[in-house]
């Protein structure tokens, strides 16, 4: 006979199993094993101690994994009575549980602001249906993360996958997109840009930035506590929201051997994670494009196995049809959807109207200061205020200095918007060996003969070329000038390699 023993609080808890692989009550006398026992209780083991029904194994481990919950509640001193969870209805998963800290979080106005910001930010203003946000979208990876995970603890034991584990993972989920500007990724792939050339800033940083000022202003910390989370843990959901770390950080509280929690929410090893599950499955509902991956499926074939000398998580090799519809309905999204040639004209237009309205429309800030809205990214509480309602403010303003921007913006309103004159495919021999993502060197040749290596943006190359390429006699009015151009460089990879 084989026995687990937990004591939460006062009760005692004691699960055996004999030879024939029956459930039975003990009084814990007989081979008695302890709480900190039920880490090592695998599927493997049940079978050597003479559990040989495949379906009572299952069972087992089942009511096993609902003791550890206990004693890991127990551990960090959480009462299972104060656990009142809360149920969402979501469009996408149906009815929801969410732990109540994820729900004292969400009652927040760092976290309420993503009512305000577009999922899909200017493509709302081409596809009517594209009216979701970034609240509901942070609401289901959360969701989606603590699936993943208890699946995982579920299949594998042996991973010692704990509560505390699981709720870190949630939250960094409920909290990676905090850090969104208005109208999402326009704000810090176009307009940031503009304004603070040279600036990396991303919006992840500001959801971690955004994450700590939410802690401060709402007092969180103590609350955090109670459910038995401390500044360890509090560390390790921020470096979940940060991306691209691939190995802990030593005051994370978790060793090499849970390196795999870093892949649940933000997956830099291969690009497969709950935040493009969710926001698959919610883009296509809404712009009504079809998509035949299943999320769910994939999840129940995911293992953590070792390879080179690192724990990662894998998935069966019959999944790879799987596989294939996911990376797929990405390409189809950006294709028909995210880098639609309407979609990028109208956010050229809106940053041009930030971007002229950048010196005059001001934020208040931290102790009543006045921000411009490239300054906003270094304080969260002006940056709390900043959501897509700017357009609006900017519209309604009679402010003389915006005038231009008002302008612009009416323009869009009306339908008047720049024109499309084209695309091309550069090749090899027509790339002037540059990336056009970021600026690169190109030799020139001066008055003197000699070579001079110049920084040059590509773009500027690409506009040069278009210019000259105009034939006067071919066209209706006059011949376009160089700042009359906008480039737009399209990179889309159905599969990461």
């Amino acid at each position: 006979m084989a026995g687990v023993d937990v004591r939460p609080g006062q009760a005692q808890c004691t699960v055996a199993v004999d030879l024939e692989g029956q459930v039975l009550t003990s009084d814990g006398q007989q081979q008695e094993v302890s709480g900190k026992g039920l880490d090592y209780l695998t599927y493997k083991v049940l079978k050597e101690i003479g559990v040989s029904a495949v379906g009572k194994r299952l069972e087992l481990l089942q009511e096993f994994q609902k003791l550890k919950k206990l004693r890991d509640h127990a551990i960090a001193g959480v009462s299972v009575d104060s656990l009142h969870y809360k149920v969402f209805n979501d469009r996408i998963h149906g009815q929801i549980e969410l732990h109540p800290l994820c729900v004292r979080i969400i009652d927040t106005p760092q976290f309420q602001r993503l009512r305000y910001i577009k999922q899909l930010g200017c493509a709302y203003l081409v596809f009517p249906g594209a009216a979701h946000n970034r609240f509901e979208h942070s609401i289901g990876v959360c969701y989606l993360a603590e699936s993943f995970c208890r699946t995982l603890q579920y299949r594998q034991p042996e991973l010692n996958i704990t509560e505390k584990d699981i709720l870190c993972v949630q939250i960094a989920g409920l909290c990676h997109d905090l850090g969104h500007g208005p109208f999402s990724h326009m704000f810090d792939q176009l307009f940031i840009p503009t304004v603070r050339q040279g600036s990396e800033w991303k919006h992840e940083k500001a959801s971690v930035d955004m994450f700590d000022h939410l802690i401060e202003a709402n007092q969180l910390i103590d609350v955090f506590a109670k459910y038995g989370l401390d500044a360890q843990d509090i560390n390790f959901i921020k470096e979940l929201i940060k991306r691209g770390k691939k190995k802990p950080l030593r005051d994370t509280g978790r060793n090499k051997d849970k390196n795999f929690l870093y892949e649940i929410v933000a997956n830099e090893r291969n690009g497969i994670d709950v935040d493009k599950w969710d926001y698959f499955q919610r883009d296509c509902e809404n712009l009504a494009i079809s998509s035949s991956f299943d999320s769910r499926r994939f999840e129940k074939f995911c293992r953590v196995i070792e390879v080179d000398g690192e724990k990662q998580i894998c998935t069966r090799d019959k999944e790879v049809a799987n596989v294939y519809d996911m990376f797929y309905t990405r390409y189809s999204l950006h294709r028909r959807a995210y880098q639609h040639k309407v979609v990028k004209i109208i956010e050229s237009m809106l940053v041009e109207a930030l971007v002229k309205a950048n010196d005059h429309f001001l934020v208040k800030g931290k102790e009543g200061n006045m921000l411009q809205m490239s300054e906003a990214i270094d304080d969260m509480v002006a940056y709390t205020n900043m959501t897509d309602d700017i357009i609006l403010q900017i519209m309604r303003s009679d402010e003389p200095a915006l005038a231009e921007s008002r302008h612009i913006l009416e323009m869009v309103q009306r339908r008047e918007l720049y024109k499309f004159i084209g695309k091309t495919q550069p090749t090899q021999e027509h790339d002037h060996g540059m990336d056009f993502r970021k600026k690169n060197t190109v030799q020139k040749m001066d008055t003197m003969d000699q070579n001079t290596v110049e920084e040059r943006d590509p773009m500027d190359q690409i506009k040069e070329d278009i210019i000259q390429a105009q034939k006067p006699e071919d066209m209706d009015g006059e011949p376009l000038e160089a700042d009359q151009l906008i480039i737009h460089v399209r990179a889309v990879y159905l599969l990461y390699t």
